[in-house]
């Protein structure tokens, strides 16, 4: 469906790990590049290294990464300013980015008429919601509930992530924490390695992963950041 300049939108797509969001994301630039619409593609700390977008279906494609400092509204602004088309930006692992970086998407939307379509956690390991995140939340002219539902161990709605470090739950450490994605150990590494996964609330709250049920956790993979 083809926006018109006045009905440009915001549109934040949110769930938990495991519940498809940048599979989605990389479904929404295919949708919109194969109609002829020339896009952006943005996303922060994803598990398959820099700049690149990727899923865990084994799709990627090429990404711009966005850090700090990073101005969305000045990059699309010089991209436009080249003489290139912008209809839309993809924004993956948006609850990475910085409140003033989610202000200016919006300003994007409203000053540029161009779409917006952000991709992210809601809530970190500690259940707190990710401050990029919660300003999508209150800015967004539609929130999307991802409908692929992330499952727990035990087979109900997983609906939080958990940290945890050779295999059982954590609550400490800070909010965004890069780990080793290889899942192995230093020869000289005394500490296990971090890594994440979702639980149901009633298992979260009561510290209860996988392998402390002693069960086969489906996906062992650790991420390259602290999912929300």
């Amino acid at each position: 469906m083809w926006h018109d300049a006045a009905v440009a939108e915001l549109v934040f797509y949110a769930g938990t790990m495991d519940c498809g969001k940048s599979t989605l994301a990389l479904q929404t630039d295919h949708n919109h590049s194969s109609r002829g619409r020339a896009g952006l593609v943005f996303t922060r700390l994803d598990r398959a290294g820099q700049s690149v977008l990727s899923s865990r279906l084994g799709l990627s494609v090429p990404a711009i990464e966005v850090g700090d400092d990073f101005d969305f509204r000045r990059h699309v602004v010089d991209t436009l300013s080249a003489g290139n088309r912008v209809d839309y930006v993809i924004c993956d692992e948006a609850q990475f980015y910085t409140t003033d970086q989610v202000e200016q998407l919006a300003r994007i939307v409203d000053e540029l008429a161009i779409d917006v379509f952000a991709f992210g956690i809601m809530t970190d390991f500690r259940t707190r919601l990710f401050p990029g995140s919660a300003r999508l939340v209150e800015l967004s002219d539609r929130v999307q509930v991802l409908q692929v539902e992330a499952l727990c161990w035990c087979g109900s709605r997983a609906i939080h992530n958990a940290r945890t470090v050779g295999g059982e739950m954590t609550t400490e450490g800070d909010q965004v924490l890069v780990g080793d994605v290889s899942g192995r150990q230093g020869a000289d590494e005394q500490q296990a390695p971090v890594a994440y996964e979702v639980l149901c609330r009633r298992h979260y709250r009561a510290g209860l992963t996988a392998k402390r049920a002693g069960v086969e956790h489906i996906s062992r993979e650790p991420l390259p950041f602290d999912p929300a």
